[in-house]
């Protein structure tokens, strides 16, 4: 017996399970209704954002005298499922670009909490693609399977204001194009 088409042919198998099980995970119906991209759409590039967000000790604007830590920007490497830089995500504004040099901003129209200490689920509706390559046809992105980024657990008072916090976060980047 021929081990190698075995093998390839195992892995293909493995290969498609795996993209089944990611799709499956990302499936709008296990996520909260108002994050959810609208039908018409379809799954154009998923990708895994990991890095840091910066936040800064302030002063609130609506109270003053009262401090609270505010979101800088964040700065994290977009990775395909296996690990591989795909390209860059960073702000302000928030922009997604593809190492082709396609890149988007976007405006943000919906938030639901993702647990203690993450950031939270969001669903972004894309700009026109700047540059030709990956980004070109995005229409919404998702940010789901979060870990971590949530502002710091350490008091911002006046003591400290003006410091700058830089907090690890992970999520999964989901970029959608209309059918």
């Amino acid at each position: 017996m021929n081990a190698k088409p075995l093998i390839s042919h195992a892995s293909l198998t493995l290969a498609a399970m795996l993209l089944v099980a990611a799709q499956g995970a990302w499936a709008q119906s296990n996520l909260p209704e108002n994050i959810r991209v609208p039908d018409g759409h379809k799954m154009a590039m998923t990708t895994v954002g990991v890095g840091e967000i910066t936040y800064e000790c302030k002063e609130k604007a609506s109270t003053p005298g009262e401090m609270e830590w505010f979101f800088v920007g964040p700065k994290a490497q977009l990775n395909d499922t296996t690990g591989k830089q795909v390209g860059s995500y960073f702000g302000p504004p928030a922009t997604w670009q593809a190492l082709d040099g396609s890149r988007v901003t976007g405006t943000q129209l919906a938030v639901a909490p993702a647990g203690a200490g993450n950031l939270p689920y969001q669903l972004v509706k894309a700009n026109p693609a700047e540059g030709k390559g990956a980004m070109n046809g995005v229409s919404y992105i998702q940010r789901v399977a979060l870990k971590g980024g949530a502002a710091p657990a350490s008091a911002c008072t006046a003591a400290n204001k003006g410091q700058r916090q830089v907090v690890p976060y992970q999520a999964d980047y989901i970029f959608w194009a209309s059918r």
